[in-house]
């Protein structure tokens, strides 16, 4: 446990040096300023154009950091010739993806609580110059910690490619992945419709094996002002949980498997 740690924590700090991350949390926190201009601009529209954008900033420059930065963790350590002298040391591969992993999810912890926080305090502000008074939008915070689930398991499709491919093709499998599983709910629709048996039965099987990102989306819901149902905040947490693990079990079994010699 303490070896998986020490990584993480390595993890954590080659992240946070990493130009890239700088580069998108840069603009998420110029794009998360901007929609509390557009709110001013907006005729009784703010309150629902703040959460609404603010989640989607937070949702998308989330995703490319866990794909961009997770694709590579693995490739690094092998380009750089250093996974040589981590494996040399009494370190088992599965604490090298698993230090990695919770690394880079420390890092998307911390993004996600600033963007998060620029969100509260942007509608906060807003809401003081409209009304004359301080008001919290508390049903974001749930919406954010979906969201923050949603990049893990982002992160643990990218270390699971990346595992066994160059980073060019974990990116794109990574995008192509999320793409699909951002449309799953319409893959059943999408077959009863098909004519054809062998698509059919592919949307089926994608709609049941990949994962399903809508179920982490309630950015529109909240924005309208609701609160997410504990059960469902309950129920996408286990869902998150379990296909994240088998992830990582498959990931580690993958690059146990892998000669470096």
């Amino acid at each position: 446990m303490n070896t998986i740690l020490v990584i993480a924590q390595n993890t954590f700090r080659e992240s946070v040096r990493d130009k890239v991350l700088y580069n998108l949390l840069f603009f998420a926190v110029l794009l998360v300023a901007s929609s509390l201009i557009i709110g001013e601009l907006s005729l009784n529209q703010e309150k629902l154009i703040i959460p609404r954008m603010g989640l989607s900033v937070m949702l998308f420059f989330g995703g490319l950091i866990a794909i961009f930065i997770g694709t590579g963790l693995v490739y690094k350590e092998i380009d750089k010739r250093t996974i040589y002298a981590m494996l040399a040391k009494p370190i088992g591969r599965g604490e090298f993806i698993l230090g990695k992993f919770f690394g880079l999810g420390l890092t998307l912890l911390v993004n996600c609580l600033v963007m998060l926080s620029g969100i509260l305090l942007s509608y906060a502000i807003l809401s003081y110059n409209t009304d004359g008074s301080v008001a919290i939008a508390w049903a974001l915070i749930p919406a954010g910690y979906l969201i923050f689930l949603q990049l893990l398991l982002i992160v643990a499709i990218g270390l699971l490619f990346s595992s066994f491919s160059s980073p060019a093709l974990s990116i794109t499998l990574s995008i192509i992945i999320y793409i699909i599983g951002s449309l799953s709910k319409d893959l059943p629709v999408f077959a009863q419709t098909i004519p054809f048996i062998i698509t059919k039965y592919l949307a089926l099987f994608l709609y049941y094996i990949l994962p399903n990102f809508s179920n982490f989306n309630y950015i529109t819901y909240v924005a309208q002002g609701n609160m997410i149902p504990l059960n469902d905040i309950l129920t996408v947490t286990l869902y998150a949980v379990i296909y994240t693990t088998l992830l990582l079990v498959a990931t580690i079994a993958i690059f146990q498997k892998r000669n470096f010699k």
